[in-house]
């Protein structure tokens, strides 16, 4: 199996290459920017190990990678503009290299790429694709405004779902589908990319904080010094805890950015001893329980254990 799935992301590596290509080539330049700056493909491998409960040797599988692959580096290049990044996977981000413009129109690009190749594929495709699409429009609009309202937490949840679990649900049952795998198991197989999107995210907020070193891709306390609001944080703020420190926490989360390097520095040390991540810890673990429950219809074997162990990755990575 191991062989048959690093066969499929390698040629799912080398097909990217093509298809992040332009005539222009300023947009050849830019749109191959994030596609050889790497990154997981934690996407893609969801679509290879998806192939292991049909045939996946079916040149169809490379093309659902890139797909989803590339569906997912558009969503990056529209991202960093919205968010303002300067940097992207190590390297200059595109709208601080080639301007907003550029960023969003090979955004685009992509997003164009990826229709085109899903209707190779067939109707099906096109149409899970672009629902796929509507999802993260949504999930990246919730985002955007915020909760107006409604619960914080219940709201971040949310948006994970749209944003970022919907393609990566996508990915595993494009694993199954284009792999000729049976219907109840290409239904599983989107059950579990679905659980293990939401603690996959979960995981990396999760490092932001708990993590010592650039493991989680960027300087610890990134998301505290900005101002994003990640699990931790929504558990501490709403958290009625009277010690003293679980006080003093939810008085500097609620200042916004914590920009002062010594009032960051105090509350990443109280965010790491707190109830707060340990309950974010446990919402972790329940998501990557949920997604190995979701495998349960699936033949037993090295595929489904492949499956199993990255939800044992996920919920430990981050302690």
């Amino acid at each position: 199996m191991d062989e048959s799935v690093s066969a499929t992301l390698a040629a799912v590596e080398e097909a990217l290459r093509v298809h992040v290509t332009s005539a222009d080539p300023l947009v050849a330049e830019a749109a191959r920017h994030l596609a050889d700056a790497g990154g997981k493909r934690f996407r893609p491998l969801l679509v290879a190990l998806g192939a292991q409960f049909g045939d996946p040797a079916s040149p169809e599988v490379v093309d659902a990678a890139n797909v989803v692959e590339l569906t997912h580096l558009a969503t990056l290049y529209h991202d960093d503009v919205m968010d303002e990044a300067a940097v992207r996977r190590g390297a200059s981000s595109a709208n601080a290299r080639w301007g907003n413009s550029v960023a969003i129109l090979v955004g685009d690009y992509l997003f164009a790429q990826a229709a085109d190749l899903a209707a190779s594929l067939g109707t099906e495709a096109v149409h899970l694709q672009a629902q796929t699409f509507a999802r993260l429009v949504h999930g990246q609009i919730a985002e955007t405004v915020g909760p107006r309202g409604t619960d914080p937490i219940e709201h971040h949840l949310f948006v994970i779902t749209e944003k970022t679990a919907s393609l990566i649900a996508t990915a595993a049952r494009f694993g199954g589908l284009f792999s000729g795998a049976r219907p109840e198991h290409v239904e599983a197989l989107a059950g579990y990319g679905h659980a293990i999107g939401i603690a996959f995210q979960l995981s990396d907020d999760l490092l932001d904080i708990a993590s010592e070193s650039v493991q989680s891709g960027k300087t610890p306390g990134t998301d505290l010094r900005e101002g994003i609001p990640t699990l931790p944080v929504l558990y501490a703020l709403a958290g009625d805890d009277t010690d003293a420190s679980a006080v003093r926490l939810r008085e500097l989360l609620a200042a916004g950015p914590i920009t002062d390097d010594t009032l960051h520095a105090e509350a990443l040390a109280l965010l790491r001893e707190s109830a707060a991540l340990k309950r974010a810890r446990e919402t972790v673990r329940s998501y990557a329980e949920e997604a190995r429950t979701q495998l349960a219809p699936l033949p037993d074997g090295a595929p489904k254990r492949a499956m199993e162990s990255l939800c044992d990755f996920i919920a430990d990575r981050t302690g």
